[in-house]
């Protein structure tokens, strides 16, 4: 772990880190029996196929390659996107209290790096008031690359001066934890705001 004098920037992913955000909210309104909705969910509307649109496909363009592919589930897969604001479970307190304090010190830059379509993302914005607390957010689906490919953590580096061994990051996925690990972040793998805590005052980046 770096001296905690060195770190001066604290870049956070979003969604699951300070954002709860989980398809289930939705389509556990549409399906009365849980697993076939955990079916739809994992083989039908899948993370590989909406990680697609955080990578800049339209969400148009998504949805007509899936009906095209599943026509029998047409309805279930446009709801995906007419109704996303409904997968929106709320902010996740702790983090945001975490933030909160972070901001109020004064002494970091604090950014944030999400993978994420560049079409819903206003609605979050709209939504969440603590995401206009960030110097810069670089958003996968308007980049068009998403983690956890390097160029993405690179054009959030060079794009804000980040020097990457006096910055730490934090994301609820292990893949991407390891990509931000190859590019010299110090990084903390998202559990529970209670273990993110720890482990900021560990960096004694909080009291």
């Amino acid at each position: 772990m770096a001296a905690p004098t060195q770190i001066t920037t604290v870049v956070f992913d979003l969604g699951g880190v300070l954002i709860d955000w989980n398809p289930r909210y939705l389509y556990r309104k549409l399906f009365t029996d849980e697993q076939e909705m955990n079916t739809f969910l994992e083989t039908i509307v899948t993370s590989d196929w909406n990680e697609e649109q955080d990578a800049g496909r339209s969400l148009a363009e998504a949805t007509t390659y899936l009906v095209a592919k599943h026509p029998e589930h047409r309805q279930m897969i446009e709801h995906f996107y007419g109704r996303w604001s409904e997968m929106l479970g709320g902010a996740i307190p702790g983090t945001v209290d975490i933030l909160t304090e972070l901001r109020d010190s004064s002494r970091y830059r604090l950014y944030a790096l999400t993978n994420w379509s560049a079409e819903t993302f206003p609605i979050a914005l709209e939504q969440f008031e603590f995401l206009h607390w960030f110097e810069g957010i670089v958003v996968s689906g308007t980049e068009k690359t998403r983690k956890p490919f390097p160029d993405f953590y690179h054009l959030l580096l060079s794009r804000y001066n980040i020097e990457p061994q006096h910055a730490v990051f934090i994301d609820d996925n292990e893949r991407n934890i390891l990509a931000a690990k190859e590019v010299g972040l110090h990084t903390i793998h998202f559990q529970s705001p209670e273990q993110l805590r720890t482990e900021l005052q560990a960096f004694e980046l909080l009291d």
